[in-house]
C-alpha cells in the first residue's frame, strides 16, 4: 500500500484561493492517472477532477468546472489543485487519489493522500 502525502490545507474567507499539492512516491506517479476527491461529514466520497498521466484529457466535476485547475509535475511526482473563487460549499476533506481509471468511466485507484482539510467561511 502507497500513502500519498498531501499539503496546502486550511481556512479561507470565500472567494479566495488555495492550492493544493500531493507528492507520490516515482513508481507510483509514473505513467499513473491522478486526481482528486472530496467528502463531506455524513456524506460519500465524490469525484472532484482527475488528469491523464501526461498532462493531457483533464476532467472536472460540475461543481468546480470553471474554479478548479488540476496539474501535474512529472519531474516533482506532484500533482496540483488550484482551487479559485472557493465557496462555502467546498468546505471537504480533500484526498490526493493515484492509479485512477479514466475511460470508459471515471473510476477511483487504489493509492490514496491522508486526506486535508478547506474550511471556507462565508
Amino acid at each position: 500500500q502507497v500513502q500519498l502525502v498531501e499539503s496546502g490545507g486550511g481556512v479561507v474567507q470565500a472567494g479566495r484561493s488555495l492550492r493544493l499539492s500531493c507528492a507520490a512516491p516515482e513508481r507510483t506517479f509514473r505513467y499513473s492517472a491522478m486526481g482528486w476527491f472530496r467528502q463531506a461529514p455524513g456524506k460519500e466520497r465524490e469525484f472532484v477532477t482527475a488528469l491523464h498521466w501526461n498532462g493531457d484529457n483533464t476532467y472536472y466535476s460540475d461543481s468546480v468546472k470553471g474554479r478548479f485547475t488540476i496539474s501535474r509535475d512529472n519531474a516533482k511526482n506532484t500533482v496540483y489543485l488550484q482551487m479559485n473563487s472557493l465557496q462555502p460549499e467546498d468546505t471537504d476533506v480533500y484526498y490526493c487519489n493515484a492509479g485512477m481509471i479514466l475511460r470508459p468511466t471515471i473510476k477511483a485507484g487504489p493509492y490514496w493522500g491522508q486526506g486535508t482539510l478547506i474550511t471556507v467561511s462565508s
